[in-house]
């Protein structure tokens, strides 16, 4: 199918009659999608899992420490589990072994907020300060935050109290190299793990400088799902953790998915770096909506399921979501709302996210005309782990590099 964005974009109006920014316009808009899969034989199961093997085992091979699970018309047809959770006491990765999914995360965020705007709790169009008043850059809208089209500064970057400069310096061997130079050294704005509200407290107290004004220019920014995750709070009237676990976790059947946060910081399971040495707890971990949501790759392959068969979402939502909010990059990449996007010439469009925190990296790809997709979790640093894509072949029968973005 070859994908013509201006016709998706009329089947979006003629479905979502409300208009994109004020929710459907009645409750039966969002009523479950009567989807249904193709039957896949035993042979076409057997066919696809040898093919997925093959794939899995060259592109990872023994490195791999993590899931993966690949389904296929509703049902899993490869799954494997590699490693240990916790390489100090050797527990292994199992079916239910919580990985952190790193940037995986923004796709319940955006949804959930998705969800509260089918529920006409949430304005797409309006600004943020209409849920966060003392929120300092008064013309950032919802939906910029969801397409990361605000220019908004990323926190991780912001709240650094160590700044760094690239300089020129001769090494011992006369040769000019680059070299990191400390510039400031800036007292931390709190003792102790930072949270959203502390985010946003900077950002009030201090006002950093915008990457770019509101709806200008792609820029990926993890600070926009800190504060969809505040707003969602406020919105709810529950802490983030809650509300995402009684919307989507309990009512899927998720059942070992849950967000990290500084009330369970307890659970801390650390990733490791290519050498096995752990990450331990930082500052910055305690934030979620960005990240933090933990899962194992059977629960998201729920979590694919509940909205491919429009249990969570609205099927005209989803393609809301879907639609790209972005001019097309050289290697056509684009963002929606909450997810990335392959938009290649003559070929299916691929929605998919990926992640990477610490030692994570992660790949959630997600072959929507084939009703298929790729899940990837992993707790040891590896960046083979997005090559993962290429398994997509076994469906499309298309041999594919293109690398995808974290």
């Amino acid at each position: 199918m070859i994908v013509r964005i201006p016709l998706l974009l009329f089947a979006f109006f003629i479905s979502c009659a409300g208009g994109p920014n004020q929710g459907p316009k009645a409750n039966a808009d969002v009523a479950p999608n009567n989807f249904t899969y193709k039957i896949l034989s035993n042979g076409e199961k057997e066919r696809l899992a040898a093919e997925i093997r093959a794939k899995y085992e060259k592109l990872l091979g023994r490195s791999f420490s993590g899931e993966i699970v690949v389904a296929k018309n509703g049902e899993i047809v490869f799954e494997d589990y590699k490693g240990f959770s916790n390489y100090a006491t050797k527990s292994p990765i199992n079916a239910e072994t919580p990985i952190h999914l790193a940037s995986i995360s923004k796709t319940f965020t955006g949804m959930a907020s998705l969800k509260l705007w089918e529920e006409h709790k949430l304005d797409l169009n309006a600004t943020v300060t209409k849920y966060l008043p003392n929120f300092p850059y008064t013309d950032v809208t919802i939906e910029e935050l969801l397409s990361h089209r605000s220019g908004l500064p990323d926190y991780t970057y912001f709240m650094e109290t160590h700044k760094y400069q690239a300089v020129k310096t001769k090494n011992k061997k006369g040769r000019w190299v680059k070299k990191l130079q400390l510039i400031s050294n800036e007292a931390p704005f709190k003792s102790g793990n930072y949270s959203n509200q502390d985010v946003l407290d900077f950002m009030v107290a201090k006002h950093p400088m915008p990457q770019a004004k509101p709806n200008k220019v792609f820029k990926y920014c993890n600070t926009n799902y800190v504060m969809l995750a505040l707003i969602i709070e406020k919105i709810t009237g529950k802490d983030f953790p809650s509300y995402m676990s009684e919307t989507i976790f309990k009512p899927l059947k998720m059942n070992n998915t849950y967000i990290f946060n500084a009330k369970v910081i307890d659970r801390y399971t650390p990733s490791y770096n290519a050498k096995m040495q752990p990450y331990r707890i930082e500052k910055y971990d305690c934030i979620y909506g960005d990240k933090n949501v933990y899962s194992t790759a059977r629960d998201m392959y729920l979590w694919d399921k509940a909205l491919t068969e429009g249990k969570f979402l609205a099927p005209s939502t989803l393609q809301m979501a879907y639609e790209p909010k972005s001019p097309l990059t050289r290697d056509f990449h684009n963002y929606g709302l909450g997810w990335r996007m392959l938009l290649k010439p003559n070929e299916d469009k691929l929605i998919y996210h990926n992640g990477w925190w610490h030692g994570n990296n992660t790949v959630f790809t997600r072959l929507i005309a084939d009703s298929a997709t790729i899940i990837i979790l992993g707790n040891r640093f590896n960046k083979t782990i997005y090559k993962g894509k290429e398994i997509a072949s076994v469906f499309t029968g298309k041999q594919d590099t293109t690398a995808l973005v974290e």
